[in-house]
């Protein structure tokens, strides 16, 4: 059931109980885990951390721990499944679950006892009412035995006629249970046809502790990065982004006014947050500018960069913005302070004549005593390659440690780490975009466009993974857009195959919505994945906390295809 008052529903219910904490491996749920931390760290509550990465992740966990635990905090996981139903639980296990899947099953929405969900009922949600979906089975059984358990003594004409009766009101019943079935099934399919996302968890948590007086700059700055998690990766719709930017803001004009009146405001060991009109150009304040603007996908589509017209097109931008080519290619710090201080407005003015109106987004910039600057999307980029790392063999949990601490101020060192991962991750990305294209791997597929990266492609242990695959599947997408001239194809969403696990034989499949600034960013991909796999017996495991994400045997993914293409046909 939803939740309204979360400080009475929720945290006054586990302040004084033991409390496992089940984490998602995405930015935003590390986000939602460091605020709920300091929280439980404020009030002394015990906990214990679980990440988990998937659906199998996470009943093995639960069974770990159902001993130890009545209580358990879900972030980003659960909502979208029936949780009693695939976990087994007591009846006195209780489930909080902050998820920003969407859409929530119904019977974690009617369950009234275990599930308690924290999620925002102003997100457009649209689920079922109660008597759509449910009938009481019991009252129709009672109904029918009641008129037959009659006097036997009666006139067996008078009998007769009453079982006729009977016999035409249960013919009745049963009509209008089977139309009440239909519908039932065309309102679920209706409702669970596309996957989308709501209010980022960071925020959620956020405003708990917003409610409870404990809100911190650090909370603040946790859930700014959690909110710009979802734009990064296409998870919300360019409206939502901007309203709920709009909510943080308003959060960071009080936070700094409340600190004007301090006197360490100025201190070595300050945080600032800032509301910036920043530039879209990633990390380029931790890069050359030169580098960013090669290596954001902004940029390189919309000036082709892998073709040599586009490179002569940035040649000519470069020499618009009348910026010396050894400044433009050292690193950001060490450019001439002159050229710095309005680097944004000259950038912006010379995109506005070479058609790119949108080069500035609001976003939001930190200060960490007077040297260290980052911005919200230079912090997803950082966490998110730590999180997903494989230089090292290191296992996920190690990874996501790793990700958790970047997060934390006073370790700006690992925080630097990140950032070159990042961009060696970028690089990535745009080297395997301008091959892909180049070498026409984007096929159309009548319905749908796909591209299979083959074993051997540079990098391609790197996109295995979720996040980088989503990434280069977005990335890619919006480079074929601008670079085709058929229509039809502009308008076709994208699937992406790259290699999983070669001892398995596994390949990771993923599917996007169709690329539009308007897009509503609801993805049907889930749906149509397990109903291919069903109808050809692929080899699937739908284990991931996002439906569009599969993973399929190497040798079915054929046949897998061919159903996808009849089914969306």
């Amino acid at each position: 059931m939803f939740i309204t008052d979360i400080r009475k529903e929720f945290y006054e219910v586990v302040a004084n109980q033991r409390v496992a904490l089940l984490v998602a491996s995405d930015i935003d749920a590390l986000c939602a885990c460091k605020i709920i931390q300091a929280l439980f760290h404020c009030d002394q509550v015990q906990y214990t951390l679980i990440p988990v990465t998937a659906w199998q992740d996470l009943g093995t966990a639960f069974l770990e721990h159902k001993e130890q635990f009545k209580y358990f905090v879900l972030i980003n996981c659960g909502a979208n499944v029936d949780l009693l139903e695939m976990l087994q639980p007591d009846d006195d296990s209780v489930f909080f679950i902050c998820d920003t899947h969407r859409p929530v099953d119904v019977v974690n929405v009617y369950n009234d006892s275990q599930i308690k969900l924290l999620i925002k009922q102003d997100d457009d949600l649209g689920v079922p009412s109660y008597d759509d979906i449910f009938r009481d089975e019991e009252d129709e059984e009672g109904a029918d035995s009641g008129n037959e358990s009659e006097d036997g003594s009666e006139p067996s004409g008078k009998r007769r006629r009453f079982d006729e009766g009977a016999i035409e009101r249960r013919i009745d019943r049963q009509r209008a249970k089977r139309e009440w079935e239909t519908r039932r099934r065309e309102i679920l399919f209706d409702y669970e046809q596309y996957e989308y996302h709501g209010t980022s968890a960071a925020v959620m948590f956020f405003e708990l502790a917003w409610v409870l007086t404990k809100d911190t700059k650090d909370m603040l700055w946790w859930a700014i990065i959690g909110l710009t998690d979802q734009w990064v990766h296409d998870k919300i719709t360019h409206m939502k982004y901007v309203t709920d930017i709009a909510t943080m803001q308003r959060h960071v004009s009080r936070h700094n006014h409340r600190n004007e009146d301090e006197e360490n405001s100025l201190s070595i060991d300050c945080m600032r947050i800032s509301f910036e009109y920043d530039l879209r150009l990633t990390l380029y304040q931790h890069w050359s500018l030169y580098e960013s603007i090669c290596n954001s996908c902004y940029t390189t589509c919309h000036f082709k960069l892998w073709t040599l017209n586009g490179q002569k097109k940035l040649q000519e931008f470069l020499a618009d913005m009348g910026l010396p080519l050894k400044q433009v290619r050292q690193k950001f710090n060490s450019m001439d302070m002159t050229i710095k201080e309005n680097l944004r407005d000259v950038i912006e003015e010379s995109s506005n004549k070479y058609g790119m109106k949108d080069i500035r987004i609001q976003t939001f910039g930190v200060h960490f005593g007077f040297k260290n600057r980052f911005l919200a999307v230079d912090m997803v980029h950082a966490t998110a390659a730590l999180l997903e790392s494989t230089e090292k063999d290191e296992s996920n949990s190690d990874n996501f440690i790793k990700a958790l601490d970047s997060l934390s101020r006073s370790n700006l060192d690992r925080l630097h780490s990140g950032i070159d991962l990042a961009k060696k991750k970028l690089m990535a990305i745009q080297q395997t975009v301008a091959s892909c294209i180049c070498t026409n791997l984007i096929l159309s597929q009548g319905p749908f466009l796909y591209c299979y990266l083959m074993e051997g492609t540079p990098d391609v242990k790197l996109f295995s993974r979720p996040m980088a695959l989503t990434l280069l599947c977005k990335y890619l997408l919006k480079a074929f857009v601008s670079s085709t001239r058929n229509k039809r194809c502009k308008l076709l969403p994208l699937i992406m195959a790259a290699p999983k696990d070669l001892e398995k034989g596994t390949v990771i499949v993923l599917g996007i919505p169709p690329e539009s600034e308007t897009s509503d960013k609801k993805n049907f991909f889930g749906r149509a994945f397990e109903k291919a796999a069903e109808s050809t017996s692929s080899r699937t495991l739908h284990d991931n906390f996002d439906t569009s994400i599969i993973e399929l045997k190497t040798e079915d993914r054929s046949k897998f295809l061919d159903a996808l293409i009849t089914l969306l046909s």
